[in-house]
């Protein structure tokens, strides 16, 4: 009710430079910045993991599933953004859950949309916090082979890495308007299209070397391995598939109409993260084959040039830096305004104190850093990149990106039960599920196998 009589007062007051319609801050955002951040949020780990993805599903079906889940991704975000001011054209729907109330109701999918839309922003954390120990690992084992040859293991510790990214992390979470720091997902989108370019870069330069790894147009056999368990590879290889495409932001301005632009910038974002995801998992799997490490980057299977691959892997430690923010941000703000809402009089809760130009608040200080120290020891505990990243995506690509857009077009545009329209979106939603499900099996299984041979702490590059 406080927000309907805020935008109630902004519409009949005087036009504000300062606030939007709804009488809060004004938004900034363009189609230009919008797609810089879902380029940031898209194009991270996921691309890391491509080459060794096609490697377990070979050139017709990895392809298929690249050009697939863009088109689903796309699609179901268009939807989405028909969603920003619905039911009702003149109020915004402030965040992705607000949206499935206004639309679903504030009953089970309420809920369950919440558990799954913060379980999403943990896990992405947690991922770029692993990918990032890995990368700062393997520029100090580029260095090592640099100097005393590829023969030797050149084996460190992550978790010195895990505790620097923390660090950093720590840090940059007290920053209490985040979202304004535009610049941020600027820096990342091109750090995010450096190292992608390297990688394909080296991959080009290791095709015309010679070699010709064996590819295999249908799914690759892979020696030592027995059927059962290149099924389960095959699975989470399809989940590392699905959490490269997973994102919603709101930074638009009111004006021109949100939904327009976010298109716009849905396009133009899916577009370059595909085109990259093609480029980057294609002709990795030509230069390296059937036997694609799961990492390009840090797999070393490219060893020269050292400085190049060292440079890559930085631009993927400075690309997570800002993503991590983008990603936790929401998620701070869920449990800092419940708390403000919970706690009014509390100053523990909402006390500002200035340290010159800086501004402390005891539960952003507190609380932010917790969050970051639990993501960082989840991290320690299971730092298993691709059958991580594959469990998150499986687990909330089919709610967040395809059932809760459909099932909210589905409500706005009232589409009558039964009809050609409604069976299809249906269908297309069970069928993300039902592969959703098989990927969470693989990456589940995936992480036991992995935690059997694993030693608490002991994460080794």
């Amino acid at each position: 009710m406080q927000k309907q009589q805020t935008l109630f007062l902004e519409k009949e007051a005087q036009p504000n430079q300062e606030f939007d319609d709804d009488g809060r801050p004004r938004r900034t955002g363009t189609w230009m910045s919008a797609s810089a951040h879902i380029i940031t949020a898209v194009v991270g780990s996921g691309v890391l993991s491509l080459t060794w993805c096609l490697g377990q599903l070979g050139w017709i079906v990895g392809t298929l599933l690249l050009v697939g889940f863009a088109a689903i991704s796309w699609f179901t975000c268009i939807l989405l953004t028909n969603c920003y001011r619905s039911p009702d054209s003149t109020t915004r729907n402030y965040t992705y859950m607000q949206a499935v109330k206004s639309n679903l109701g504030g009953g089970l999918q309420y809920k369950f949309c919440g558990i799954a839309q913060y379980e999403t922003l943990v896990g992405v954390s947690i991922g770029y916090t692993i990918t990032s120990s890995i990368s700062m690992a393997a520029i100090k084992r580029s260095n090592c082979f640099h100097k005393y040859g590829h023969d030797i293991g050149c084996h460190t510790s992550n978790n010195s890495y895990l505790l620097i990214f923390a660090a950093i992390e720590i840090v940059l979470s007290q920053i209490p308007n985040f979202h304004k720091l535009s610049f941020l997902s600027i820096v990342a989108t091109i750090m995010s299209f450096a190292y992608s370019t390297i990688g394909i870069g080296l991959s080009i330069a290791k095709i015309a070397g010679g070699g010709h790894p064996k590819t295999s147009l249908g799914i690759p056999p892979q020696e030592g391995l027995s059927s059962m368990d290149k099924m389960w590879n095959i699975f989470c290889a399809i989940g590392d598939i699905a959490f490269a495409y997973s994102f919603c932001a709101d930074t638009l301005k009111s004006s021109p109409p949100e939904k327009k632009v976010m298109k716009t910038a849905t396009t133009v974002g899916i577009s370059a993260s595909t085109s990259f995801y093609m480029l980057c998992g294609l002709l990795g799997y030509a230069a390296f084959g059937n036997d694609a490490p799961g990492n390009y980057l840090t797999g070393f299977g490219f060893y020269d040039p050292f400085w190049l691959i060292d440079v890559g892997n930085l631009c993927v430690v400075i690309h997570l830096l800002g993503a991590y923010q983008v990603v936790v941000q929401p998620f701070f703000a869920f449990v800092e305004n419940w708390s403000r809402i919970k706690w009014p009089e509390s100053e523990f809760v909402n006390k500002e104190y200035s340290i010159g130009e800086f501004r402390i608040n005891l539960l952003r200080l507190i609380w932010r850093s917790t969050y970051v120290i639990l993501a960082t020891l989840v991290a320690m505990i299971f730092p298993f990149f691709n059958a991580f990243l594959a469990l998150i995506g499986s687990t909330t690509f089919w709610p967040l990106t395809v059932y809760f857009p459909i099932e909210m077009y589905i409500s706005q545009a009232k589409i009558p039960r039964n009809s050609f329209t409604w069976i299809w979106l249906k269908a297309l939603s069970l069928v993300c599920l039902l592969v959703s499900l098989l990927a969470a099996a693989g990456s589940i299984r995936g992480l036991v196998v992995s935690v059997q041979t694993f030693e608490l702490f002991r994460s080794v590059s």
